[in-house]
């Protein structure tokens, strides 16, 4: 059976147990207020921004009628732009506000000839058109042109969304009457909510007060299922399971096609695949094509605190070897449970088949930390099922049928879960492809 591959990942994640089927994550509430850019929650390919972080908008900075903001963050829609797409136009009316979540935009306008020229640069956390927050008395017009540089994610408000809030909402009024200011949120330097302590104090002076904030809505990761029914004839498992055990067999091949479609949704899948839940923060792009040096330090830069392991397609830990020898370097190789196994600085670096390549020849390389308590990456199962044939995979038989096939129900219950977002960096647009010749 040829698809039969290593399956690193699921060898290399921590599996913990998901009581009731399912997992919830309990994070610190996270975001500055006060920095100029705005702040996103991810579930998967979903973005949402989060409702106090509009407060970075000039026109609502200082609001903190929380339950209106929420209501205002809800009617935010996700639109995705490919590279050349135009997201604004030169001249035509401003009718929405845009927070770019993900990508670069270059702004454009006339330059001093009469020709294009590049205004500005927009990327994760920026917005603009927050004037219809404020509108004048005549309408206003795009002074530039907004178009997509690479892939873009955006959340966009339209005007009509917008003045259908604020007409239901009287302290929005009331605020964009004022066009206040108001104080930012005590924070730690990693934007988190701050925990106030005293230290270095004598005698007995009135110790602050405080309690750990957490994100108002808790991550809750269920078990995801992979499922089939294997159907064997009777007349096989009487007459020819000599010398090998037929159903035996049948059952450890589909068993290994279940686990290899098991480690691709847990990159893949758009709710829970690694690929889809790396924190926006947590992405950059290569420098000039192919994976460099330069970008696995980088990478590794974000992911500095007990890294366990790279995961790449084999074709982009060839395109590393090859910039590798390009510079004259060697990487050293690390054991691996009897396995040499490939390795930058240190940290070992295993394939993977189920990271997808683009039609453009592009792939991503993921570094991630695991374990439960390192907060990292893990993998979430249930054991103890009924006829569990192995951890978190039961096989029940169902019947035979009137044409003598036995029927056997093959199932297997998982999920992955990031527990804090620096847990898992992502290298995106790595080039795979040969150079051209000299």
């Amino acid at each position: 059976m040829q698809g039969i591959t290593s399956r690193w990942l699921l060898k290399l994640l921590p599996w913990v147990q998901a009581s009731g089927g399912a997992y919830r994550v309990n994070r610190r509430l996270t975001y500055t207020l006060g920095d100029g850019r705005v702040t996103f929650v991810t579930t998967g390919a979903d973005v949402r921004v989060i409702p106090r972080e509009l407060g970075e908008l000039p026109p609502l900075r200082g609001y903190d009628d929380e339950p209106a903001l929420d209501a205002l963050a809800g009617r935010f829609t996700q639109r995705e732009y490919e590279p050349g797409d135009v997201i604004v136009e030169q001249g035509s009316p401003v009718d929405q506000v845009v927070l770019v979540v993900h990508g670069k935009l270059s702004r454009i306008g006339a330059g001093e000839y009469g020709t294009e020229a590049v205004h500005g640069t927009l990327a994760d956390g920026d917005f603009f058109g927050e004037q219809i927050l404020v509108p004048g008395d005549e309408p206003d017009e795009w002074d530039y042109t907004v178009r997509a540089v690479t892939s873009v994610t955006v959340l966009i408000l339209s005007q009509a969304d917008f003045q259908e809030a604020l007409d239901r909402t009287d302290t929005l009024q009331a605020h964009l009457a004022e066009f206040r200011s108001g104080p930012d949120r005590a924070t730690n330097p990693h934007g988190e909510a701050a925990i106030e302590l005293a230290s270095g104090h004598d005698g007995e002076p009135v110790l602050p007060g405080t309690f750990v904030d957490y994100e108002g809505s808790p991550r809750e990761y269920e078990l995801s299922v992979a499922q089939t029914v294997l159907r064997v004839h009777t007349r096989v498992a009487d007459l020819y399971n000599e010398p090998m055990d037929q159903i035996e067999q049948q059952l450890r091949l589909t068993i290994e096609a279940l686990r290899e479609r098991q480690e691709s949704e847990l990159l893949n899948n758009r709710d829970f695949g690694l690929l889809h839940n790396a924190d926006l923060s947590q992405r950059i792009h290569t420098r000039s094509g192919p994976p460099t040096p330069d970008d696995m330090d980088e990478l590794l830069s974000l992911v500095w605190k007990d890294p366990a392991f790279f995961l790449a397609h084999p074709k982009a830990i060839a395109a590393f070897g090859r910039e590798c020898s390009a510079r004259g370097l060697y990487p050293e190789s690390v054991d691996v449970g009897g396995n040499k196994v490939p390795a930058w600085r240190g940290v070992p670096i295993f394939p993977s088949s189920k990271i997808p390549v683009s039609k453009t020849r592009t792939s991503s390389i993921l570094l991630m930390r695991t374990g439960e308590a390192s907060q990292g990456v893990i993998g979430l199962h249930q054991t103890g099922l009924p006829d569990e044939y192995q951890p978190g995979l039961s096989v029940r038989f169902m019947n035979i049928d009137e044409k003598a096939l036995i029927s056997y129900l093959v199932s297997a219950y998982y999920s992955a879960a990031v527990l804090v977002p620096d847990a898992l960096g992502m290298l995106e647009s790595v080039e795979i492809a040969h150079g051209g010749a000299a």
